[in-house]
This record gives C-alpha cells, sequence and structure tokens, in this order.
C-alpha cells in the first residue's frame, strides 16, 4: 500500500487512519522500501491520511500525496490502483469516491465487495482506460506476459536485499 501503512493504527476496512509521522521520517522510513520498488509495474494507493503532507485527503484521494509523493519522490511511474473503494475508511457514495481517485491521479478504480448496484454507481463515474493510463496498464500487461515462473528462493533473495538496503 504505497507510500505506506505501518503506522496506520486503524484497519482501513473500518475506519480512516492518519499517521502523523514527520515528512523526514516518512522520506527516510516509509518511503524507502517504495523507492526501491518503484521499478514495478503495479501499485495500490493507501486509505491513510498522511498528516504532514495533506491533512485532509486519504492518500487515494490526495492529488498531492499521489503527485508529489507517489510519482514524484518515490519515483513510481507504474500502473496505479485505489485499494477497495468499498472499505469504510473512504466516506461517501460510489459515484462520488470514485471520481475523487480518478481526480487525484489514480489510474484504475478497485471495488471488490462484489455489490453489483455499488459497481453500476463506480461505472457511471468512470470511463475506459486511456491516454498514460492505458500506457501504464500496457507496461504492466507486458511486463507481466514477459515473466518467467516465479522462483521463490529468487523472489525470497531479492525481497531481503531491499531490507538490507533500508536498514
Amino acid at each position: 500500500h504505497i507510500p505506506g501503512h505501518g503506522r496506520a493504527f486503524a484497519d482501513t476496512h473500518f475506519e480512516l487512519p492518519t499517521v502523523d509521522a514527520s515528512m523526514s521520517d516518512l522520506q527516510r522510513h516509509d518511503f524507502a522500501p517504495f523507492r526501491e520498488l518503484n521499478h514495478l509495474p503495479m501499485a495500490m494507493t493507501a486509505h491513510v491520511v498522511y498528516s504532514a503532507i495533506d491533512p485532509k485527503n486519504p492518500a487515494t484521494t490526495s492529488g498531492k500525496v499521489i503527485d508529489e509523493i507517489i510519482r514524484g519522490e518515490i519515483g513510481f511511474d507504474g500502473l496505479l490502483m485505489s485499494d477497495d473503494t468499498s472499505m469504510k475508511a473512504l466516506s461517501g457514495d460510489f459515484p462520488t469516491k470514485a471520481a475523487a481517485i480518478l481526480a487525484a491521479g489514480c489510474d484504475l478504480v478497485l471495488h471488490c465487495n462484489g455489490v453489483f448496484e455499488e459497481m453500476v454507481g463506480i461505472a457511471s463515474r468512470t470511463t475506459g482506460l486511456e491516454g498514460t493510463s492505458l500506457q501504464r496498464a500496457q507496461r504492466a500487461l507486458t511486463y507481466i506476459k514477459n515473466r518467467d515462473r516465479a522462483d521463490e528462493a529468487e523472489i525470497r533473495a531479492e525481497f531481503a536485499t531491499y531490507f538490507d538496503a533500508v536498514a
């Protein structure tokens, strides 16, 4: 959950957490793993308010977090999807949430609970992928299609190097 979920003490399935860490702490600790992984093709936003960046909006609906932190400081240029819009951390009706997510800079809006009426509401405020979002989706698909079958030992070794890099 980019740009970080580790300091959040609330469960976003039920409420909206606020992280009050300083910007320097966020940059040094929370964002570091994402900078190391910024080459990956996809990421999911966090329904978390970072008071040092945007005290009013969760990252998922914050253009400031997405533009300045995720796309800027972290350097992530892959396909950015929201976390599940049916989680209680986001308030409002589904069409309004979907519009806010896209306006903030996410490429995709996720809705995972399967309630058809909610999906219809989201679809009413969204369009098909186009422009930069479509290009990011195409790059992500190409990345996935060109990958060999996952080697668990290799993944674990790579994972360990990321923790060494941030320690």
